[in-house]
């Protein structure tokens, strides 16, 4: 069997996630693998790196596929950006070792969320960004997010739909920087619930706008309650932005 790594970006905006339901075409994996499906005559499912939710975006997602065709890289890069809507691209192909797993294999993943922080609304932007009228205290953000760095048990972070038991995850960074009327929150760790980052950046706007303080985020995340995270942030200001892998031998 062929393996065969892709590299993936698209606007999250009209579908119902990445993950593929019972109606694909409105979800990425769907329409990916449709289009591959065509490419090869084989019925094709792809493996992610990642399952964003309905709405987010992607600027880097990987996926691999496995067909028994024996395809040029070039073949299938110029037949899926033809067959794909123009709001999922593929920027990448890479034949790859059978064994390559895009997401047994990912190590670290980094999310990206925009927050435009005006009084009035980004006409370019709207549906890219959160919108957040009152101004943020980046200070008082910074302290906060220290409060999520390291290993922790993130139960209070996960959507109740989560069907993962082990809550445990590892983050390694989050940065918050300001520039031009957005703030970017970044984000890096091992892994992520469903709706983590979302909750992480809802706790830290609530944090910016003064109506919670940063050192109740450790309490929040030992009590496992998810009422006490406060709002989660929209969908549409979140990217998956980078996924590292191990290295294969």
């Amino acid at each position: 069997m062929n393996n065969y790594k892709l590299t993936i970006q698209y606007d999250g905006d009209r579908y119902k996630g990445w993950q593929r339901l019972g109606d694909s075409d409105h979800t990425i994996q769907g329409k990916i693998e449709k289009a591959i499906s065509v490419l090869t005559g084989e019925e094709i499912e792809i493996v992610g790196s990642s399952r964003t939710d309905a709405g987010v975006h992607a600027l880097m997602q990987v996926a691999n596929f496995k067909t028994r065709q024996d395809l040029t890289e070039e073949r299938i890069m110029s037949f899926l950006n033809h067959y794909l809507p123009p709001d999922i691209s593929i920027i990448q192909v890479e034949q790859v070792d059978e064994q390559f797993h895009a997401r047994f294999h990912a190590t670290d993943k980094t999310y990206l969320y925009k927050v435009w922080n005006r009084a009035y609304s980004h006409p370019f932007m709207r549906k890219y960004s959160m919108h957040v009228v009152k101004p943020l205290d980046i200070t008082r953000m910074r302290e906060g997010a220290v409060h999520f760095i390291g290993e922790h048990d993130f139960t209070a972070y996960a959507n109740a739909k989560s069907k993962k038991k082990d809550s445990v995850r590892m983050i390694h960074a989050l940065d918050i920087q300001e520039k031009d009327g957005f703030i970017e929150f970044r984000v890096s760790g091992n892994g992520f619930l469903y709706n983590m980052v979302r909750k992480m950046v809802g706790t830290l706007i609530a944090v910016g706008l003064g109506e919670k303080k940063a050192e109740e985020i450790p309490g929040i995340i030992l009590s496992k309650e998810r009422l006490q995270t406060g709002g989660m942030a929209e969908a549409e200001g979140l990217y998956l932005e980078e996924i590292r892998f191990k290295q294969q031998k």
